[in-house]
């Protein structure tokens, strides 16, 4: 016989039933169950199956801390979540759960001829097996290896449900609502002070949901805690990280609990309860049941339709208090991971929370007095105890007289050495720890009690400090690094009684042939430690890396203290002499559609559109994605494909005038007495004898040298400049202006004011542009004397206030209007019919691309990787060489910097000037190489040019500016080509057609 429910007690709803299906077997639970639970009520023992030796596996903990019962629940199309921890999965109605990591079936697992072969697959095994013959690897060992790796599978439909997120700030934060966090709570009260409670659980409790005797004072408790007005409660919210500034994240479960609902209506079915109902029946938050009014207030998405499935709560506040109680210890012995061998806190919660008994006849096998007092409590709920075994010599004798007293079994300087059953317990073998006196004693469930290990996961995440504590055998917390302290359990403070620090259980057997487990959800077994030691590595990192102990999402809960001990023991050194591991957030797994909130889909990043794209896309412009703008890339004509348009686009632009949306370029409008010093000292060229009206080219450096992003920027005045950045560098580049400004200058009287959405900006290009414009424009004269290239003048176009750039980035005479966004959709159909006669056509991103090639105009990001510098780059001429100082100077002289065999931008003319090349296409000197063949560069741009009948291209190539007419190779698909290296002026080298 195994788990079954007790006739009376716990804090479920027996008057509720609640169907579920576990392996498609229906099974009946009760409101207020776990499916962990509800299983073990039906008997079920065996709930998946180990991760490397495929092992049966059953319940170990009753929490967070749960490594074995990992299930898959699937909700409906797109709701499949793999990895749950069955402890943490409240029942309701309709849940459909499936055991993870067997086939054909959980009971019957081929996977489990892993645990036979277990003896070729120690800790480490990955790096030194399937190395030979090295064609296998990819043909057939990666293949089998991903096959059989993991638990869980990924889910493979898209995520339907929403998700919410908030900010929320407080003065306090309590972490854990057992007694120890509602004691902190209650305390804070009756204060001016914002509270904040936070309990994964259901309802607020901690460890006194299982002890009657505290019933009363929870109640009040609770009830006392809702009623004050500075106290916000918020259960079934898990804190996962704590980051720096006092800052938490914890996402709150708000749908995960309740019956399926229906997308059509956000509603359930009919009967069940939904998150409005049931916060309706049901308004008492730390009352077992249904969700809390945040999950009522939270139950409406903001995007219409189903309501969020769970809210990421970012929180700051003013001091944390860490409640997270502590985690029992399990022991290390043989098969101590057969299903039903638990935690004995873990059991007792079963059996006083939810009314389950884990079996007839109980067994414990105990280190530490706790375990005594948790089988007492079994015992007069009605659990049958066959008997306690401790590995003490003497314990306290109020512990013995009573077990006495309810008739016990008591076995001490005894431990366990093997469990009978493999996917239940069927009895137990115990020796005294001499190693003699071998016996059996007939049980259908053991219970551990190894001690105590405090929950400093959180306080290591904010880089507290732990100590070392040989009163309990673990490490506690010592000094914080952020306003925060531990309480209860928590800082290693309790009265759960004394206990033994033991590495593993004595045994008379062979102790490198049997597995004992110290990590259940890695399969890492005591062998697996101390085979590490032998193999020279002595920091617990380094083990923990070579064997995964406490790795993925376990992050050692169960098994860190229990691997420090036998890896001390197998050092011969203390535990502090070897470290500690580190813990990492999350605390517990959470779902990425939390993390990412309403960020998925069209809402994935902000979607930026300027005020010409509605113009753009009623006349058809294809668009494309650049730093979140959406730009016309193309405006094709009936039956015209993207090269054909571009082609004609070009044409348009070289021949007669076109128009380009401009508007998404990164605008700052820099002011102030010490502007220009400001400036001067940012660019690399000289900015302080720049005359007002006029403009110049800025290149922008990063402190290491390189080139972080250009633009065309004006003088308005002696105190005001307009600069211009690339699209996608508009926020780096005043992020990092503005840093400078207050970090390293900040003594200049200056002002920087994002204007990117203020303006828009039109570009009219090609030899006609003066043509179209000279009509419209008022208080600006146009010619070419008045207005030469590089200068800005203010007026009107159409009536509106503009600022017209006379800067070309398609080398033929060209204007940028400026106007303010309201008006530039109006203004932009103005230009259109007034520039027929001439032919106008509106051309996109790509023909953009072409016409600046032509030129050997870069683009910053797509010529550059961050490794360029202006000599690279061929911008010798923008660095200003009797500049004292500039951002990044310094650098321009280290020997790398200025060493032969950079790699340089150059132009590449291919032998058959048909041939694009491939962007990114990787070039080659010597195509005879043998493979990997030495790469000396790479394609950066490369178009056909219709307007020289031929292809183009630049790239970056080693020693480049010193290979002129040299002859490179680029492979590609099916053919290498050639190319000659040339200049990167393809076009109009002489600048002829840009001062007209």
């Amino acid at each position: 016989m195994s788990g079954y429910r007790l006739p009376s007690g716990g804090r479920i709803d027996r008057s509720r039933p609640v169907y579920f299906t576990f392996d498609g077997k229906s099974y009946q639970g009760f409101a207020g169950d776990t499916l962990a639970s509800a299983l073990l009520a039906n008997g079920v023992m065996l709930f998946g199956r180990s991760f490397k030796y495929h092992r049966p596996r059953g319940i170990l903990g009753s929490g967070s801390e749960e490594p074995n019962a990992l299930v898959a629940v699937d909700r409906g199309p797109g709701r499949f979540t793999p990895n749950l921890r069955a402890t943490n999965m409240e029942l309701y109605e309709g849940l459909n759960a499936a055991s993870q990591n067997r086939w054909p079936s959980l009971k019957t697992d081929f996977g489990a001829i892993n645990d036979r072969l277990g003896m070729f697959f120690p800790a480490g095994f990955y790096n030194k097996t399937f190395m030979w013959p090295r064609s296998f690897w990819d043909r057939l060992y990666e293949p089998a290896i991903r096959k059989m790796a993991g638990l869980g599978d990924a889910p493979s439909e898209e995520d339907p449900d929403t998700y919410a997120a908030t900010y929320a700030h407080c003065d306090l934060l309590i972490i854990g609502a057992g007694p120890a966090g509602i004691d902190a709570a209650l305390m804070a009260a009756g204060t001016d002070r914002r509270v904040t409670l936070i309990d994964e659980q259901d309802e607020m409790g901690g460890g006194a949901l299982a002890d009657p005797a505290l019933r009363a004072w929870l109640e009040r408790s609770v009830k006392a805690l809702n009623d004050a007005p500075n106290v916000t409660i918020l259960t079934r919210t898990t804190a996962f990280g704590y980051y720096h500034d006092n800052f938490i994240g914890a996402v709150q479960r708000l749908t995960d609990h309740l019956p399926e609902i229906l997308p059509a209506t956000g509603r359930c079915p009919e009967g069940a309860e939904g998150p409005v109902e049931a916060a309706q029946n049901n308004p008492t938050q730390g009352s077992l049941g249904p969700p809390p009014p945040s999950a009522l207030r939270a139950a409406t998405s903001p995007l219409g339709g189903l309501p969020p499935r769970e809210k990421l709560w970012r929180i700051r506040a003013g001091e944390v208090v860490l409640a997270q109680g502590a985690i029992e210890r399990p022991l290390v012995f043989e098969d101590n991971d057969t299903p039903g061998v638990m935690l004995a806190s873990a059991a007792k919660i079963f059996a006083l929370r939810y009314g389950v008994a884990i079996g007839q006849s109980v067994a414990l096998m105990a280190a530490h007095d706790s375990g005594w007092h948790d089988v007492f409590a079994l015992a007069k709920a009605g659990v049958g105890i066959a008997a306690i075994i401790d590995m003490r010599e003497t314990v306290d004798q109020a512990l013995i007289d009573a077990a006495l007293a309810l008739n016990i079994r008591v076995e001490l300087g005894a431990a366990v050495i093997g469990v009978d059953g493999r996917h239940a317990v069927r009895g137990i073998e115990i020796a005294s720890t001499t190693g003699g006196n071998r016996r059996r004693i007939a049980c259908d469930a053991l219970l551990m009690a190894g001690g105590w290990t405090p929950s400093v996961h959180l306080w290591s995440h904010s880089k507290g400090t732990l100590k070392w504590r040989d009163d309990i055998g673990a490490y506690a917390p010592d000094q914080p690094n952020e306003n925060a302290r531990c309480v209860g359990a928590c800082s290693g403070d309790w009265d759960f009684g004394q206990g033994a620090v033991i590495d593993m259980l004595p045994t008379p057997k062979d102790a490198s042939r049997i597995k004992a487990f110290v990590d259940f959800q890695n399969d890492v077994t005591a062998k697996d430690i101390k085979l590490a030691v032998r193999e020279g590595f002595r920091s617990i990192e380094h083990i923990k890396r070579y064997t995964t102990n406490g790795m993925a999402t376990d992050q050692g809960k169960t098994s860190n203290l229990n691997g420090l001990q036998i890896a001390s023991t197998a050092l011969n050194k203390p535990v502090t002499d070897i470290g500690l591991t580190t813990f990492r957030p999350p605390y517990t797994p959470q779902t990425f559609g939390a993390l990412a909130g309403h960020a998925k889909g069209e809402l994935f990043q902000p979607l930026r559109k300027s005020p010409i794209d509605g113009w753009a896309q009623d006349h058809g412009a294809v668009f494309e994605l650049v730093a979140q703008w959406r730009r016309a890339r193309y405006f094709p004509k009936p039956g015209e494909d993207m090269h054909t348009a571009v082609n004609r686009e070009c044409v348009a632009v070289r021949s007669s005038v076109g128009i380009f949306d401009a508007s998404t370029l990164g605008k700052i409008e820099v002011v102030g007495p010490d502007a220009a010093e400001f400036l001067n000292r940012m660019y690399t060229n000289p900015w302080k004898a720049l005359e007002p009206g006029r403009c110049r080219y800025g290149l922008l450096l990063k402190e290491d040298g390189f080139i972080m992003d250009d633009g065309v920027s004006a003088r308005l005045a002696h105190d005001r400049f307009h600069l211009t950045t690339t699209t996608g560098g508009a926020a780096r580049v005043l992020n990092m202006m503005e840093d400078y400004l207050q970090t390293e200058w900040p003594n200049l009287n200056v002002w920087l004011t994002s204007t990117t959405e203020q303006y828009a900006v039109i570009a009219l290009q090609g030899p006609n542009a003066r043509k179209l414009l000279e009509p419209l424009a008022e208080g600006i004269d146009l010619s070419a004397e008045a207005f030469p290239h590089m200068a800005i003048r203010e007026g009107t176009i159409c009536g509106i206030p503009t600022r017209l750039f006379r800067v070309s980035f398609t080398g033929e005479l060209g204007f940028e209007i400026n106007v303010p966004s309201a008006y530039a959709r109006a203004l932009w159909k103005r230009l259109m019919t007034a520039g027929a006669p001439h032919g106008i056509t509106p051309y996109g991103t790509e023909a953009m691309h072409v016409l600046r090639a032509e030129k050997g105009f870069i683009i910053v990001g797509q010529d550059t990787d961050g490794t360029v510098t202006p000599g690279d780059a061929g911008l010798d001429w923008a660095v200003g060489k009797k500049k004292t100082d500039f951002v990044g100077k310094r650098s321009l002289a280290r020997p790398d910097i200025v060493a032969a065999g950079r790699k340089q931008l150059v132009g590449l003319f291919t032998d058959d000037p048909n041939v694009v090349l491939e962007e990114g296409a990787q070039i080659v000197a010597d195509p005879t190489q043998p493979i990997p063949m030495i790469m000396i560069g790479h394609v950066t741009s490369s178009y056909w040019s219709e307007t020289l009948g031929r292809s183009i291209a630049m790239a970056l190539v080693a020693g480049g500016h010193s290979k002129m007419g040299e002859t490179l190779h680029i492979p590609m698909p099916g053919r290498t080509h050639t190319a000659k290296v040339s200049d990167m002026v393809f076009y109009d080298p002489e600048g002829a057609r840009l001062n007209v």
